[in-house]
């Protein structure tokens, strides 16, 4: 829903498009190929808002998925780019529109993986000993199922890793169990206290309706 700029667009046409949109970045579209973005700083730098876009360094020009791309590319190019919105291509290479780390936030968080209740834990260990299939095998064997997963290198430790896990489950109490026994550590854990308080609930109720 964001409109391209053409490379003739004036700053200053730009610079109220941003206002109307409430964005300071936009894209930038000649005959269907993405050139890149301009943004507000840009603008306001060069301190002209009568010159074309076409005279204005752009950002972002290598910043593009392809319509099928996973919402985590569209998530590590915003990144690594510091942008707030990605070029979106179709299969021709040809511009398609645009994508913003808002609408990706959006989506992920419509996500099953999300959506659905569960624990999460977060592990820490050794890269040569990461192995997703064995963690799983473990959690499986518990009756759950890890929903999604994520992992990246210790800000202490590059040798070392942080895996996330989001589980199917609100009480981890025997998958912490059954992967400590296999010399996993476990570094922090969350949720478990909606079970607690699900429980001390069903207790209230009992002991009300007891009249104790």
């Amino acid at each position: 829903m964001i409109p391209p700029l053409k490379p003739k667009d004036s700053a200053q046409k730009a610079r109220l498009w941003m206002e109307e949109l409430r964005c300071n970045q936009l894209p930038v579209v000649e005959n269907e190929k993405f050139l890149g973005l301009i943004t507000e700083d840009i603008i306001l730098e060069a301190n002209d808002e009568e010159k074309p876009v076409s005279e204005f360094e752009l950002i972002g020009k290598n910043c593009f998925v392809y319509s099928g791309s996973h919402f985590y590319d569209v998530i590590k190019l915003a990144s690594d780019h510091n942008v707030h919105m990605v070029g979106v291509l179709n299969e021709e290479g040809n511009y398609a529109g645009v994508i913003t780390v808002q609408d990706t936030i959006t989506s992920f968080a419509q996500s099953a993986a999300v959506q659905i209740p569960g624990g999460i834990l977060v592990l820490s260990m050794n890269q040569i000993n990461y192995s997703l299939a064995e963690i799983s095998r473990l959690v499986e064997e518990n009756n759950a199922k890890i929903l999604s997963s994520s992992v990246k290198e210790d800000e202490l430790d590059p040798a070392k890793l942080k895996v996330t896990l989001k589980i199917n489950r609100l009480d981890l109490t025997h998958i912490v169990a059954t992967l400590e026994r296999f010399g996993y550590k476990i570094i922090a854990r969350f949720q478990e206290t909606k079970v607690l308080d699900e429980e001390k609930g069903k207790i209230d109720m009992l002991l009300k309706y007891l009249d104790i």
